[in-house]
């Protein structure tokens, strides 16, 4: 029978001169409770196995520790380990995904973040009716899968990176901006859609709200959007690079693709990229122009023109600024 006296010493015991510093405990799936305390003693977390035992019986952690990486001080106190272990407070780590991704791009990414390998992930978002499962419009997961830094523990596969990124997309949408959404006419799908597109055009946040007149502007008269970057999207197989610039022919290539808008009028069938919140917030909110044209003009802004002679004159203008041709 346990005296009172050692029941104190199990339940708040220290070593008497615990070693400093930290150290990172790793606890596989399964591991028994005397595995986890030997690793404890080896890494000198703790020091008094004997004790410790009796504690995480008492306190019932000899069946609540959960697996994972921790970094824990040397010498703890046994109520910290018991509350690290049983609550699961794993090391994480970040994991960045910026505005304007492609699902190709991001699968290094969320393999690394996954820790898993990106041919596994490719396969997993190559998947039907991805879009269905995690209740996004669609027509897959491109452009739901929101750019933001996140912290992940290790290995914790790629259905918990995805779900966290779909969940952060549905988090974006407040009753705000679901109001907004009805009185702009657009459905969610079509307000990701040209939401992506502002993403890939845009060099800046402070144009986005006007670029996105610009497709608004068209949309309203029946104009063709004109989009490079839907067209380089066209031009993309599933995992391989865009071309940095496009030639008539290679427009011309893809003229019956659903996303070359140099040919098809409207809204391609579904986003191109990732957009933040920034271009979806600008797809909802058009700045009031009356604009139908822009062209970059270096530094990452563009000229906005009211008509074709007026963007072809700012395109002149460019290439003689830059002594083109």
């Amino acid at each position: 029978m346990l005296t009172a006296a050692l029941v104190v010493v199990a339940v708040h015991g220290r070593a008497p001169t615990p070693p400093a510093g930290e150290v990172v405990v790793e606890i596989p799936l399964g591991t028994s409770f005397q595995a986890v305390v030997d690793t404890l003693v080896d890494r000198e977390v703790i020091t008094r196995s004997f004790l410790f035992r009796i504690y995480g019986r008492v306190r019932g952690l000899d069946r609540s520790v959960k697996a994972g990486t921790y970094r824990l001080p040397r010498g703890a106190r046994f109520g910290e380990v018991h509350t690290v272990l049983a609550e699961g407070r794993v090391v994480t780590f970040p994991a960045l995904f910026p505005e304007g991704l492609t699902i190709r791009r991001m699968v290094k990414r969320i393999a690394d973040a996954a820790g898993t390998d990106s041919a596994s992930v490719a396969r997993f978002l190559a998947g039907e009716d991805l879009h269905l499962r995690w209740g996004v419009p669609g027509p897959g997961l491109e452009g739901y899968l929101f750019p933001d830094t996140y912290r992940f523990a290790h290995g914790v596969g790629t259905e918990r990176v995805v779900s966290a990124m779909v969940a952060r997309y549905h988090n974006y949408w407040t009753p705000e901006r679901r109001e907004r959404l009805a009185e702009s006419g657009m459905s969610e799908r079509e307000a990701v859609t040209l939401a992506s597109i502002i993403q890939a055009e845009a060099g800046n946040v402070a144009e986005m709200r006007t670029i996105s007149s610009v497709f608004h502007n068209r949309l309203r008269i029946g104009m063709l959007l004109q989009a490079d970057p839907t067209v380089q999207y066209a031009l993309t197989d599933s995992f391989g690079d865009r071309r940095s610039r496009l030639l008539h022919a290679a427009m011309d290539s893809v003229a019956d693709h659903p996303y070359s808008t140099y040919h098809r009028p409207g809204l391609p069938p579904g986003p191109i990229c990732a957009p933040g919140a920034h271009a979806l917030d600008a797809a909802l909110n058009p700045a009031d122009t009356a604009y139908l044209y822009f062209v970059a003009g270096g530094g990452g802004g563009h000229i906005f023109s009211h008509s074709l002679d007026e963007h072809n004159a700012a395109i002149r203008r460019i290439r003689g600024a830059s002594g083109g041709g």
